[in-house]
């Protein structure tokens, strides 16, 4: 998931700039169309997502004989549990240069054992590096709390983001584009479109969006929430929020889709309300699409949207704020368009993913040196 989605078009830029780059990841899913796309070799080690001591073993002990195999001169890894195997193993190779890339912090919204467990996983991954990286500021300054590795030892590579967004892909439609790909939706001219694009999940805020576009609804019955993303069985959100995603007339659930850049323009805002992240991609190209962000005061989720100039944050938990957030934008078109407009600028001048594999490289560059 990580290389079909996540670095996208990065790989192919690293090996443009003269990387020899080799993928390796836990399953074979999508690996050949990696391959293809971004003209790099791949490799799969079986790994299983969850704590799993066994097969955690065996994964160690393949992905060791392949790094042995290899001689990489720098390893990168990610995710939780391929961060903690990935950065184990490159040091049991003898791999020079080893960079761990916090994506997020899934113990934010863990408790207990699990919590505790998780926090050491994250810790020996970074200490089994020789360099850490984090996607975001606000994911810098959480790491370090709930893990104690030195905040100074992290580094943000510019503004942030692992990826950027793509400028040619997400970008606003001219206006009878826009209303006439509205209309095919079924949409009238004058409804107000709230739009979401991610997973559907418990930690992705699906419950809070769902009830504040309820109260939204009762004051205006022109409001429309179109929701673009699969459900998924980890995390997963209420029976009564399923139901509604599909017996609502309001509410238009289209799946999982591979083009949602042909929906965000048709957005009036750009609702996340996601409870943690790292850096998200969501509300970047929704601002690519001139889309103000509506969100939650969360880690990740500050970094990529600036209070008041490109969206408006509530605080989490604070469900009549993300509400009021809501009404606020739709009753006031102006302050709306003006948001999305400075979005755009943002996107454009910070996160343009050109920029942000140039930022990589020369982190690679400046790691081997």
């Amino acid at each position: 998931m990580t290389a079909r989605f996540l670095l996208r078009g990065q790989l192919r830029y690293l090996t443009d700039q003269g990387f020899d780059v080799a993928v390796v990841a836990g399953d074979d899913d999508g690996m050949t169309d990696v391959a293809a796309r971004e003209g790099v070799a791949t490799h799969v080690v079986p790994m299983a997502r969850e704590i799993a001591p066994r097969a955690d073993v065996r994964s160690l002990a393949g992905l060791t004989h392949l790094l042995r195999r290899l001689q990489p001169d720098l390893v990168n890894a990610s995710t939780p549990k391929a961060g903690l195997l990935g950065t184990v193993a490159a040091r049991l190779a003898g791999v020079r240069k080893r960079v761990y890339t916090v994506r997020g912090l899934r113990l934010e919204t863990l408790t207990g054992r699990r919590r505790a467990l998780m926090t050491m996983t994250e810790r020996v991954a970074a200490q089994a590096a020789t360099d850490v990286v984090s996607v975001s500021g606000s994911l810098r300054a959480a790491f370090s709390a709930a893990t104690r590795f030195p905040e100074h030892r992290i580094d943000v590579l510019g503004h942030g983001s692992s990826n950027g967004v793509d400028l040619t892909r997400f970008g606003p439609l001219a206006a009878e584009d826009r209303r006439r790909a509205r209309r095919e939706l079924g949409y009238e001219d004058g409804d107000f479109v709230v739009g979401f694009v991610g997973r559907l999940t418990a930690d992705k805020g699906i419950e809070t969006l769902l009830n504040a576009f309820s109260r939204l609804a009762t004051g205006m019955p022109r409001a429309r929430l179109l929701l673009i993303g699969g459900l998924e069985d980890g995390d997963p959100v209420s029976a009564a929020a399923q139901r509604r995603l599909v017996d609502d007339p309001a509410v238009t659930w289209l799946g999982a889709r591979g083009d949602p850049e042909a929906f965000y323009p048709l957005f009036d805002v750009h609702a996340f309300p996601s409870r943690r992240e790292g850096f998200p991609n969501a509300p970047l190209e929704a601002a690519a699409c001139e889309v103000p962000t509506l969100g939650l005061r969360v880690t990740g989720t500050v970094d990529a949207v600036v209070h008041g100039e490109t969206g408006l944050l509530s605080d989490a938990g604070d469900r009549d704020g993300f509400f009021e957030h809501l009404r606020e934008y739709a009753t006031n078109p102006d302050r709306r368009r003006a948001h999305g407009a400075r979005a755009r600028q943002r996107a454009v001048a910070d996160f343009s993913n050109r920029d942000v594999w140039s930022r990589w490289a020369t982190y690679y560059r400046s790691v081997l040196a």
